[in-house]
């Protein structure tokens, strides 16, 4: 996963034009790139996503509740690469 840069903390969130800053719309989306994913079952084959970014299952059942990407892909497919942990 990328380095999440955090805004320097005396510039503006909002500009005078009452939009998100760059700066700050810029750590947002590194935030919500890396954030929990949480559904219902496997991601595999479902959910794509970057190496790094953990799912969550909400049902939890037979004991895979948690999943981490470690694969970018196989054979292509960004779906899959997912492993229980």
């Amino acid at each position: 996963m990328p380095d999440i840069v955090q805004p320097n903390p005396i510039s503006k969130v909002v500009t005078d034009s009452g939009v998100a800053s760059a700066e700050f719309y810029r750590w947002m989306t590194q935030i919500t790139a890396n954030d929990l994913i949480i559904g219902t079952g496997s991601p595999e084959g479902v959910i794509e996503a970057t190496i790094g970014r953990e799912y969550m299952d909400d049902a939890g059942l037979a004991g895979a509740v948690k999943f981490i990407k470690q694969l970018p892909d196989i054979a292509g497919d960004r779906t899959m690469g997912w492993v229980a942990i």
